[in-house]
C-alpha cells in the first residue's frame, strides 16, 4: 500500500508537487471514482489508477537491456552530455540507474534498473561476477601478455588488478581480444593494456554474469528483460 501521489510520481507522472495539483483538480480516478485526496492508500496489486483517463500501472522494478553507444555517458544525470537513462524513452519510473559504469567512448551492454540489491550482486568483487569485453588493441598482443593478466597486476596508482582471462583472437599492429575480469575499477581494462605497453582503441561490453548482450539490438537501442534473463540473473 503507497499514497496515491507517491504512486504517481513514482511512475512519471509529474513531481510530488505537479501530481498533487492534478488529484485535487479530480483528473485521477482509482477503480473508476474520482480521487482528491493525494494521501490515498493504494493497494498496487489490485486497484486500477487513471490519470486524464489514461491507465496508470505501477511497476516496482524494471529492468533493461541497452546496447549503449559511444558518446552517451553512464550515468542518471548529465550537465553537458546525453545519459544512458535518456535513452530509456519507455521507462515508466523515475529512478532508474545504470549498473555500473561504460567509458564514453566504451560501447555494449549495461544493464538499466532501479533494483538496488540485483546491481550490488552483479558489481560487488565478492561476488565473482564475470564481465566480458571485446576490444581492439594497438599493438601485438601475445603469449606474455596473457601470463601477466592471469598471474594478476599492476594497473597504476597503486591499484592492481585480479587474475583476469585474457583470449587472442587476432594478433598484429592491432590485435582484437576478449577479456574475461571480475571488477569494474575506473577505466580498468584500457589501464590493464596500458601497464603492458599497449593502448585500447576499441571497447565494447558483450556481457555480465548470464546476462548476453542482445545481438539483435543495434547501439543506441533497447529492451525490457526477458522473464528468463531476469530469472538466471536472480
Amino acid at each position: 500500500m503507497i499514497r496515491l501521489d507517491k504512486y504517481l510520481a513514482d511512475m512519471g507522472v509529474g513531481t510530488r508537487t505537479e501530481v498533487k495539483k492534478l488529484i485535487r483538480q479530480g483528473k485521477v480516478t482509482v477503480d473508476g471514482s474520482i480521487e482528491k485526496s493525494p494521501e490515498r492508500k493504494i493497494d498496487i496489486s489490485h486497484q486500477k489508477v487513471c490519470c486524464m483517463g489514461e491507465a496508470v500501472s505501477y511497476e516496482t522494478h524494471e529492468y533493461y537491456m541497452l546496447n549503449k553507444p559511444a558518446g552517451v555517458v553512464s550515468a542518471t544525470t548529465d550537465r553537458q552530455d546525453k545519459t544512458v537513462v535518456e535513452l530509456i524513452s519507455s521507462k515508466k519510473r523515475r529512478d532508474l540507474f545504470p549498473v555500473g559504469r561504460l567509458d564514453k567512448d566504451t560501447e555494449g551492454l549495461l544493464l538499466i534498473t532501479n533494483d538496488g540489491e540485483l546491481a550490488y550482486r552483479l558489481l560487488s568483487p565478492k561476488k565473482h561476477v564475470d564481465k566480458v569485453y571485446y576490444a581492439k588493441v594497438q599493438g601485438i598482443v601475445d603469449e606474455s601478455d596473457q601470463e601477466i593478466f592471469a598471474e594478476g597486476m599492476s594497473i597504476g596508482n597503486g591499484e592492481t588488478a585480479l587474475p583476469s582471462k585474457l583470449e587472442i583472437l587476432h594478433s598484429g599492429e592491432i590485435s582484437e581480444i576478449r577479456l574475461t575480469i571480475q571488477e569494474g575499477k575506473f577505466h580498468q581494462v584500457k589501464r590493464m593494456f596500458h601497464a603492458v605497453g599497449k593502448e585500447v582503441i576499441y571497447l565494447k561490453r558483450l556481457s555480465m554474469g548470464t546476462l548476453l548482450l542482445d545481438e539483435t539490438l543495434k547501439s543506441g537501442e533497447y529492451r525490457a528483460l526477458t522473464k528468463e534473463e531476469l530469472k538466471r540473473l536472480c
